[in-house]
């Protein structure tokens, strides 16, 4: 089995839905699967190599795992209710997580500057078997084109996003 990047645009309504009830969300994000693609970007599992990327290049907004939690996973008190408890919390790998509408902006304003050379511009694919960014291993200089060539794809669609005003809710499958 392997692990998958996933992103959902939404409106701010959609997003202040979501945030109440995450079986919602996910009943979304299973209906645009099916009839909505637009609303979808997936990054297959080339997910943690991107997000080591941009991290590297020194890119603020954490597209690939979200901002922003809808779910608290803190574990301060033992004696609270979890809401990891709750199944709709549980989208694959943990819990989603969303960028609002002004971090959507923000990385699309960042990605429009960005080419697939500057992502891996003076990175050794060791590093990325050092780091332990899945998948491994990370052995040629080709390997890093995988997660790079990505980029305008992940560029496209956090620009409309941006344009339209829309959050987007990350999740890993």
């Amino acid at each position: 089995m392997s692990i998958k990047g996933n992103w959902l645009r939404v409106t701010p309504a959609e997003l202040a839905q979501a945030k109440d009830n995450l079986d919602w969300a996910l009943g979304l994000a299973e209906s645009a699967q099916e009839n909505e693609e637009w609303r979808l970007s997936r990054t297959d599992k080339a997910w943690n190599g991107l997000d080591f990327l941009l991290k590297r290049r020194g890119f603020t907004v954490p597209i690939v795992e979200g901002a922003e939690p809808f779910v608290d996973t803190s574990v301060d008190d033992p004696d609270s209710e979890d809401d990891l408890d709750d199944p709709g919390s549980d989208w694959g790998y943990g819990p989603p997580r969303y960028l609002t509408p002004e971090q959507v902006a923000t990385a699309a304003a960042e990605l429009a500057e960005l080419t697939e050379d500057d992502l891996t511009q003076g990175v050794d694919p060791a590093e990325l078997t050092r780091a332990q960014i899945y998948p491994s291993p990370w052995n040629r200089l080709e390997d890093l084109q995988w997660p790079s060539h990505y980029l305008p794809y992940v560029r496209e669609f956090f620009t409309s996003a941006a344009k339209d005003g829309h959050a987007v809710i990350c999740w890993l499958d």
